[in-house]
């Protein structure tokens, strides 16, 4: 029930672990030990306000707070064959209050939907072939809250050039949610409506990135996303004309295309110029284009400054209109503003802190970083985010 506006928390992860050796009696080769490579600690604050909640109809509160927290353990070890194996364990929890949730039912001073939280762990398995340039890597996922729960499945592979300046990369993966039916508490007892519903996301992705200089990469990024099931949010509510109102309904499938690419420019040793664009369309009619910028600045050798900012704009989908603008007649009808025409811009600074000796001199305590990030949509919703980073190394 988590329901974050489309800027909201993207978030890092990493964490934990130990292990054993064994020794080969041939050769001279000897398996490495398992080792703990990597844990990173990330957690955020995240605050939004707005007027346009689809809970009620496109209008309303909007007023959502997030406390996120992920950890993460990356293992590794060679074998006999010098391929590296690596283990990650992820670990995320978020905890949130949603005043525009409480609305299901207003009769309730605060309902179970008020607040919630959301668990997420994942395992993934990735095996690297460094002498032949080519990995490939395997993930599940779990994630529960108050009415929903999903299973993902992933895998992909990547092939690097001999001379290592290109690499080409392909994932799969699926999502297979179960949606608890929640309705609005004025339509509970008229509509035939109950139990759970399906949604199910597939996905396919391909990567190719290149060196074209010794200053200069670029990343070609494009997908394909399938979704079939319940798509609609069946306590969102929808009014029309006439002042009545149902549940909003939408299609049960959607076909995504999004396209993007990132290009870095090295600018000697204290600047970089990170770009990215992507575009998007979906058989909803949703079109959308992102742009983004971010220039890290190199204070000192292990003290940098990352000022950024995203701007998104999107052309709604066919069947949103605001409040009592639905027709009867209509057969699918939905005012949730995230579906509307809007535009939107994100602007913040992150600050990175990365010392040789460690981080207040704990050689395993590898870097510190704090973002902040500020988003104002022209709907009228406005948001703040703080993210801490932890690596340990």
């Amino acid at each position: 029930m988590l329901k974050i506006s489309l800027a909201a928390l993207a978030i890092f992860a990493s964490t934990i672990a130990g292990f054993a050796q064994s020794k080969e009696d041939s050769a001279a080769y000897a398996n490495r030990k398992l080792k703990t490579e990597e844990v990173d600690f990330v957690t955020s604050y995240y605050h939004q306000t707005g007027n346009n909640s689809a809970v009620t109809g496109g209008i309303g509160t909007e007023k959502l707070t997030d406390f996120a927290t992920t950890i993460d353990v990356k293992l590794s070890r060679y074998d006999r064959w010098k391929r590296k194996h690596t283990l990650t364990g992820e670990l995320g929890v978020d905890v949130y209050t949603s005043a525009s949730s409480d609305k299901i039912d207003p009769n309730t001073i605060s309902s179970a939907s008020s607040g919630d939280k959301r668990i997420y762990p994942s395992l993934s398995y990735a095996i690297a072939d460094e002498q032949k340039g080519s990995a490939v890597n395997f993930t599940g996922s779990i994630s529960s809250e108050f009415d929903y729960f999903s299973k993902g499945l992933a895998a992909g592979w990547t092939k690097t050039s001999k001379d290592k300046n290109r690499e080409f990369g392909v994932k799969g993966q699926v999502f297979l949610d179960t949606w608890k039916v929640i309705l609005p508490i004025e339509l509970r007892y008229s509509s035939n409506i109950s139990g759970s519903k399906p949604r199910n996301s597939y996905s396919l992705s391909f990567t190719l990135s290149q060196v074209i200089n010794k200053r200069m990469q670029v990343l070609l990024l494009a997908d394909v996303a399938y979704q079939s099931g319940q798509l609609a949010t069946l306590y969102h509510r929808t009014y029309f004309t006439d002042g009545s109102h149902e549940v909003e309904h939408l299609p049960d499938t959607r076909l995504k295309i999004p396209l993007g690419i990132r290009l870095n420019y090295f600018l000697g040793d204290r600047f970089i110029i990170r770009s990215y664009y992507r575009y998007y369309r979906d058989d909803w009619n949703l079109t959308a284009h992102t742009a983004e910028l971010e220039v890290p600045v190199k204070i000192t050798p292990f003290l940098s400054l990352s000022p950024f900012v995203r701007y998104y704009s999107q052309t709604g989908v066919k069947y949103f209109k605001g409040y009592q603008k639905h027709a009867l007649d209509e057969t699918y009808y939905t005012s949730d503003y995230d579906l509307s025409t809007l535009t939107s811009t994100m602007a913040g600074m992150g600050i990175r802190f990365a010392p040789p000796g460690g981080v207040m001199g704990i050689t395993k305590f590898n870097a510190l970083e704090l973002r902040y990030g500020h988003y104002n949509r022209s709907t009228g919703l406005t948001s703040n985010i703080i993210t801490l980073f932890a690596k340990f190394k």
